[in-house]
């Protein structure tokens, strides 16, 4: 059974950092991309960041590159995701999840658009100014 479960998640004034974890059970890392998503209220889910474990890649997208960092551990089947230099705009719940990378083994796309299949419970970022 895939499970997914965030953690790291709380407030910090403008500026600041956190780091979130996501623990990851029932599959093996090489054979998933792990993404972050966040959903802000009243706006659309927005896929953050994504690791290919296989290959040592990330993705992300154009208003955290830069300042945020995704990471994994094997090890501890662990994928982190460093955000620095938070602002206002990344206030949000924000979610770790998982897809079979081998469904998209002929993708051109970013791994940001891809369907993702399993996702945890979420943790709420909240950053003041």
């Amino acid at each position: 059974e895939v499970q997914l479960v965030e953690s790291g998640g709380g407030s910090v004034q403008a500026g600041g950092s956190l780091r979130l974890s996501c623990a990851a059970s029932g599959f093996s890392f090489d054979d998933y991309y792990i993404a972050w998503f966040r959903q802000a209220p009243g706006k659309e889910r927005e896929g953050v960041s994504c690791i290919d474990s296989s290959i040592g890649a990330s993705y992300y997208r154009p208003s955290v590159q830069g300042r945020f960092t995704t990471s994994s551990d094997k090890a501890k089947n662990t994928v982190y995701l460093q955000m620095n230099s938070l602002k206002p705009e990344d206030t949000a719940v924000y979610y770790c999840a998982a897809t079979d990378r081998r469904r998209y083994s002929d993708s051109v796309d970013s791994p940001l658009i891809y369907e993702y299949d399993y996702w945890g419970q979420g943790t709420q970022v909240t950053v003041s100014s």
